[in-house]
């Protein structure tokens, strides 16, 4: 039995995991530590971006017409927008920042993993960057993450996610989404519809929308949320970016998604 420590899962969010599949701890990071992890992460897309823009730095190719970038440390997404510019998504992100590394072992991370992994010793999976502009940042289609690793990783079920929200995170930036429930029936149906990345977006026939969650909360905030939970969100329409960091963690001594080494957290 793992020892109750500060930070540790509790009975209650223990629950709501097991029975909603997601639970949140708003407000926990201190304002401080938003600001400087926010410097940081931009910091990481300027680097990205100058590695994407590098004449032979990186491959370039576009799956339904989306541009990606895989550069030497990661894969940079951009804007759906026609020849955009703007940066969706970087991953891995932790490789770009040591202040990106070491927020990996923050026990606020780390403490309820450990409870969610089901083991003390932990290791990364994968960490990305979401970063939403004003007015810019597109939406994420209803999906789950299990279809996107199943084949990389024998423990799917072992691979909780933690959101941290760098801004305040509302309806009208875009916020994080969540069917209540949905992960009680494992890997779910894709979609049909004849585009390269429809197989990883959730069949809607196989879930209910009325159970739809909309997890608010101001920066600083924690969402985890599990592997087989059918999440998304809308367009960020509003004035205010609606920037977040996703970990996720797993058993000690396995690989990353996206590197082959381990990434063992401390």
């Amino acid at each position: 039995m793992l020892e109750q420590q500060p930070h540790s899962l509790t009975a209650a969010e223990r629950e709501a995991y097991r029975n909603d599949g997601f639970f949140v701890r708003r407000g926990v990071f201190p304002a401080a530590e938003v600001a400087r992890l926010s410097t940081a992460v931009e910091a990481a897309n300027r680097a990205a971006l100058a590695a994407a823009a590098e004449p032979g730095g990186g491959a370039t190719y576009h799956l339904d017409g989306n541009r990606f970038v895989d550069t030497a440390a990661c894969t940079v997404q951009f804007e759906h927008q026609p020849g955009s510019d703007t940066v969706r998504v970087i991953e891995p992100i932790h490789v770009l920042h040591p202040a990106l590394d070491t927020l990996l072992d923050h026990p606020l991370l780390v403490r309820p993993m450990q409870g969610l992994v089901g083991q003390s010793r932990l290791a990364l999976w994968t960490a990305k960057l979401n970063l939403k502009r004003p007015r810019e940042g597109s939406g994420f289609g209803w999906h789950q993450d299990s279809p996107y690793w199943m084949h990389n990783c024998r423990h799917v079920d072992r691979l909780p996610n933690v959101m941290l929200a760098l801004d305040e995170q509302s309806a009208d930036n875009g916020c994080f989404e969540v069917i209540r429930g949905s992960h009680k029936q494992g890997i779910l149906p894709g979609t049909s519809d004849g585009s390269q990345l429809g197989g990883f977006f959730t069949d809607p026939a196989c879930f209910d929308l009325s159970q739809r969650v909309r997890l608010t909360g101001p920066p600083g905030s924690l969402f985890f949320f599990s592997p087989h939970s059918v999440h998304g969100s809308r367009p960020n329409r509003s004035s205010r970016p609606r920037r977040a960091l996703i970990m996720t963690y797993q058993p000690g001594g396995q690989p990353m998604l996206k590197i082959p080494a381990v990434r063992n957290i401390n």
